[in-house]
């Protein structure tokens, strides 16, 4: 019995060739392998001709068996699209043979081409030189773009121990935010998970989603932090998605937890 392996291994051409072919009547069983060869691979002609004369022995029309094939092609290309909104992102040693992007490399990008909105949550972040050379392109992208609405999800850390009242650590926070991060003359939107500066550690939770969205139509998720080790050396891991249905349902996510103040702006 078939199990039409030899046409599933067919690429996307063959199939439609095939499939042509065996609608206009230049195919026709019993199928010879010498004609099947005008079609497809020659690794892959004996196979083929073998499931095209199981089919007619069985009193498949040669109609319905081009119509099966186009489907197949069908299939493969939309496949084929999905596999292309999907990127694997990686920060780490090479790996021979690997398909993956540089996770700093598909930051950057993604700040350049933003043109509407950036999300970027991260529960770690880094200051200084570090810090503006992760930021200066959103930076120079937010000042010469009025329109582009940038806002930032990150978690503020409560010291150990420490009884500090939440409004002075915020304030601390937003301080060294202007000083030691941001080079833009335009700020970003900032939020932090008020629970995360909880003294009671049964109700302490942090922010610790690690993701990328621009313009609703791109997203990164990645175990990556906005830190020059989690963009350049590290080991981490994401996929960077071309799909505005997620996209939209990730940032409705975190817009959910705003209106609930959940997570509440640093600054207004």
């Amino acid at each position: 019995m078939s199990d039409y392996n030899g046409f599933l291994k067919l690429s996307r051409p063959n199939l439609n060739k095939l499939a042509k072919a065996l609608s206009n009547g230049r195919l026709s069983p019993p199928f010879a392998i010498s004609a099947i060869l005008n079609y497809v691979p020659a690794n892959l002609s004996q196979e083929v001709a073998s499931e095209l004369n199981y089919l007619a022995i069985k009193g498949v029309d040669c109609e319905y068996i081009a119509y099966t094939l186009r489907l197949l092609a069908e299939e493969k290309t939309n496949s084929q699209q999905i596999r292309d909104r999907i990127n694997l992102v990686w920060t780490g040693p090479e790996v021979a043979g690997s398909q993956s992007r540089d996770t700093s490399v598909v930051a950057r990008e993604l700040f350049s081409g933003a043109s509407k909105s950036v999300l970027i949550s991260s529960f770690a972040i880094d200051k200084g030189e570090k810090a503006r050379k992760l930021f200066q392109v959103l930076a120079e992208k937010m000042d010469t773009n009025p329109a582009l609405h940038v806002q930032m999800f990150l978690n503020i850390q409560r010291p150990h121990t420490s009884l500090v009242a939440d409004s002075i650590l915020v304030k601390e926070f937003a301080d060294n935010f202007r000083q030691y991060i941001w080079m833009g003359k335009r700020l970003p939107l900032v939020y932090y998970d008020t629970r995360s500066l909880a003294i009671d550690t049964k109700q302490k939770s942090c922010l610790h989603a690690k993701c990328i969205i621009v313009d609703e139509e791109q997203v990164l998720i990645t175990s990556a932090n906005f830190t020059e080790a989690a963009h350049e050396r590290n080991i981490e891991a994401g996929v960077l998605l071309n799909d505005t249905a997620i996209a939209q349902a990730l940032r409705s996510q975190f817009d959910s937890l705003v209106f609930q103040k959940i997570l509440r702006p640093v600054w207004t």
